[in-house]
């Protein structure tokens, strides 16, 4: 039987049939309710906390417990569902494997079915690989699975119903549910999901209306799911609270998500002036003002509401042939982690094995034997001002910094294309936040007219001049002029896209 025969049974598929029936239209009116709010942002440069839902902010409620296996999260993993790398993070001594369907993913159809495929036998506790080099097969206590589907604004055109691409989140929180919830429980754990790139809690209330619907189909008690959303959009820092009160019955937890976060940042206000213009992408740390009201905020909202804050990914990555590499990076691990267990998060991620012990280390030395700190609900007094200020952002924008926002997009661009979502550039661990990040900022320098330390002005004519010596010393790299074009169509181009995988996706199979 192949692959695509194992997953899209006639059951598995009329499942899926019946969430795009049921939920289908409301995620394309709420992908339209964003364009609109999105607008008004724009022309008032302004966002704040909803004065319709202040009674859930003030009212007194909590999420639900959390299941035994996902009350200690202190080291999470992440990594895309390719199989070797499946089994090294199940294996890898981290307390949860985020497995990533998303951003750490391409949607090429081999990888949308075959990390289904992947996910299926690791449920099951079956899943292996032969190579020539190497037996690659589960040992010890294996990770908790939490999987991660698309996001609510991406489409699956290999599957259609009623003549319209599937959705994307659907398909993939479909075929994982259909086929392992109940194996999930038999075995003491669960469906536990990560929900990217919300904007709203009435996206929120979509997921939990899912949720809902799919239990009740398969005969799953409600509650069973639990998911953690992670905090990765502007605008749903403003919404924290009424996000996990949507939830409630399934909400584990928040997540900041601090790559695609500042993506948002940079998306949501590129044409609201200069007070929005950030600094090089490097310059940009947890420390900064704007970053510290967003994680202060969530540890705070997180722990009055009984769930877990779980801290930001750590990007750098060591390289065993590289003793000094690994030195720093593992030195800029540990300082972001310290941070992160000293603010209150209860555990946090990371995307290399070797960074496990690192993190589990720190988180241990601040928890001791407790599982988490959600006792701990430390005071944050943080107002929309202090989530928009951009401005008090210590840094330049350099012309090194256009230099590094052009290769890693083109770079990133190129790996994403040939279908690797997780690509390993000058040592760290990228995903498709940073490519955001790149042509989000090269684009709002542009506009903006940004004069650079050297002197010069950030025009369109400057980044293609930057982009032609790319290529030239990239030169043979698998898909280079693929992603170069689609560099310069998502940096420079009048309109600006939501989301550069969306024209990245009309490129692959």
């Amino acid at each position: 039987m192949s692959d695509v025969d194992r997953i899209l049974t006639p059951e598995a598929v009329a499942f899926l049939g019946g969430l795009h029936r049921a939920f289908g239209a409301r995620r394309d009116e709420l992908l339209a309710a964003r364009a609109n709010r999105r607008a008004e942002a724009a022309r008032t440069g302004r966002l704040d906390f909803l004065p319709d839902t202040q009674h859930i902010r003030e009212g007194d409620w909590r999420v639900a417990e959390a299941p035994a296996d996902l009350r200690d999260r202190r080291v999470e993993i992440t990594g895309p569902t390719e199989r070797k790398m499946a089994i090294n993070a199940l294996n890898s001594g981290a307390r949860v494997w985020l497995a990533d369907l998303e951003d750490a993913n391409t949607p090429h159809w081999a990888n949308v079915i075959g990390g289904q495929v992947n996910l299926y036998d690791a449920v099951r506790g079956t899943i292996s690989l032969s190579t020539p080099d190497k037996e690659y097969k589960l040992s010890g206590t294996p990770a908790v699975i939490v999987m991660r589907p698309r996001g609510w604004h991406l489409d699956e055109r290999h599957l259609t119903f009623e003549g319209r691409p599937a959705v994307g989140a659907l398909v993939d929180f479909g075929l994982y549910f259909f086929h392992n919830a109940k194996a999930l429980l038999e075995r003491g754990s669960g469906p536990y999901f990560y929900l990217p790139k919300m904007e709203s809690h009435l996206e929120a209330r979509l997921w939990n209306d899912v949720f809902t619907h799919a239990q009740a189909e398969l005969g799953v008690p409600h509650g069973t799911i639990r998911a953690t959303v992670l905090i990765e959009t502007i605008p749903a820092a403003f919404e924290m609270e009424e996000i996990l009160y949507e939830l409630r019955d399934h909400a584990s937890g928040l997540n900041a998500g601090r790559w695609d976060y500042l993506f948002s940042v940079i998306k949501y206000f590129r044409d609201a002036g200069q007070q929005f213009v950030l600094p090089d992408r490097n310059a940009v740390t947890m420390t900064a003002p704007f970053m510290r009201a967003y994680t202060e905020l969530l540890v705070h909202t997180c722990h009055k509401r009984g769930a877990f804050a779980m801290g930001g990914m750590a990007a750098f990555i060591p390289n065993r042939r590289d003793p000094e590499v690994t030195a720093k990076a593992l030195t800029k691990v540990r300082d972001d982690k310290s941070r992160e267990a000293g603010d209150g998060f209860d555990g946090s991620w990371v995307a290399h094995p070797d960074l496990v012990p690192v993190c589990q280390e720190i988180f241990d030395g601040v928890l001791g034997s407790e599982p988490n700190q959600l006792s701990k609900v430390p005071e944050a007094k943080v107002t929309a001002d202090d989530l928009l200020n951009v401005a008090a952002t210590p840094g330049d924008a350099t012309f090194d910094g256009l230099r590094a926002a052009v290769d890693v997009g083109v770079r990133y661009i190129a790996s994403w294309l040939g279908g690797n979502g997780a690509a390993a550039i000058h040592n760290l661990m990228e995903d498709a936040a940073t490519a955001e990040i790149s042509r989000a900022q090269v684009w709002q320098w542009v506009r903006n007219a940004v004069v650079l330390d050297d002197g010069q002005t950030v025009t369109a004519e400057l980044v293609r001049s930057v982009l032609a010596d790319t290529r030239a010393e990239l030169a043979g790299l698998p898909h280079l002029d693929e992603a170069a074009e689609l560099f310069d169509q998502v940096a420079l181009a009048d309109d600006f896209a939501d989301f550069l995988t969306v024209p990245a996706y009309e490129k692959i199979d």
